[in-house]
């Protein structure tokens, strides 16, 4: 099968589309035969040796993948061959076929293919963030840095479902469009963030941001929080990791709150599942709508993340087998 390695970590451009062994399911293991997979920021840093995890080379990246069931493990029970279905992955999911573990493996019907991956780390990510780690509650304000990329996106309309007001925080006017097309309340850039945030609320600061930039933004937002405000640590896109003033948590009696999906996922697999449930009821109903920009071959891994390690995407991107 074709697929996407890294040989070692290293710069984007060492990613090589070549020939490998098809993978064989374990036990408890399904093998699909990829339709689509869903590019995410971590896979460029992964790649690179910047994430947390730093699997032994070479390896597939790809964190999430649809398509059919084509083998199963002999102890599968909850799908069966010819199925379709969206799976999270440790890894393998650029290639043409991935493995999953039955638990993290959902049947999706004839939804699209670039919204099921979408829920998956997207909105999965961005879902978990408001609903166990901020407990965002109706009335209160939410910030959503990065407001167009894919995870800002599904922030603003959970957030939205969850009954926040939604300040999108977004680099060009091109990007504050996107968010407010998304619903956000209100759009801003990020020359006068602070500023900018004690004015839409009247002085009084942010009740929930949802950080995935770090750096600078980082910075302003952790001098526009409201009491009893929770400042989500989610990504750090900038490149920068911020170093927190923690006299500032003290005199303003607020919270900083580190997200890992990744570790949820693992610890907690109810809850995620019943996330999902949830995520895809509001899918149904029309609640939520990824936004898909792109669909590219598989073969331009390097150059769609190269585009979304320098904030240059917006939405959801999947690669084509």
């Amino acid at each position: 099968m074709k697929a996407v390695i890294c040989d070692g970590f290293g710069p984007l451009e060492q990613l090589r589309y070549d020939e490998m062994a098809a993978p064989t399911p374990g036990p408890r293991e399904v093998l699909l035969r990829v339709e689509a997979a869903g590019v995410n920021y971590p896979d460029g840093l992964l790649v690179q040796g910047l994430y947390q995890m730093r699997p032994e080379a070479p390896f597939v990246p790809g964190m999430e993948a649809v398509g059919e069931v084509i083998a199963t493990g002999a102890e599968v029970s909850r799908v069966k061959p010819r199925e379709r279905v969206a799976a999270l992955l440790n890894l393998g999911g650029y290639a043409e076929q991935a493995l999953a573990h039955e638990a993290a493996v959902f049947p999706i019907g004839e939804m699209d293919a670039g919204d099921a991956n979408a829920l998956l780390v997207a909105y999965g990510t961005s879902h978990h963030a408001l609903k166990q780690r901020a407990q965002l509650q109706a009335g209160e304000t939410l910030v959503v840095l990065g407001g167009a990329g894919a995870t800002g996106l599904a922030a603003i309309q959970i957030g939205k479902i969850m009954g926040a007001r939604v300040i999108a925080v977004c680099s060009s006017p091109e990007k504050q469009q996107i968010a407010r097309d998304a619903g956000a309340d209100e759009v801003i850039g990020y020359d006068a963030l602070k500023e900018d945030i004690k004015a839409l609320t009247d002085g009084r600061g942010a009740d929930v941001v949802f950080d995935v930039v770090g750096g600078a933004a980082f910075d302003a937002c952790s001098r526009a929080m409201a009491r009893n405000g929770r400042l989500l640590v989610i990504g750090l896109a900038s490149g920068t990791i911020a170093k927190l003033p923690v006299n500032l948590t003290l005199v303003k009696e607020y919270a900083v709150v580190g997200v890992f999906w990744g570790n949820f996922t693992k610890h907690e697999p109810a809850v995620y599942g019943a996330n999902m449930e949830e995520l895809v009821g509001w899918y149904q109903t029309g609640q939520i709508k990824p936004l898909i920009e792109g669909r590219y071959p598989l073969a331009e891994a390097p150059e769609v993340l190269a585009r979304i390690l320098n904030r240059g995407a917006v939405g959801k991107i999947v690669l084509l087998p």
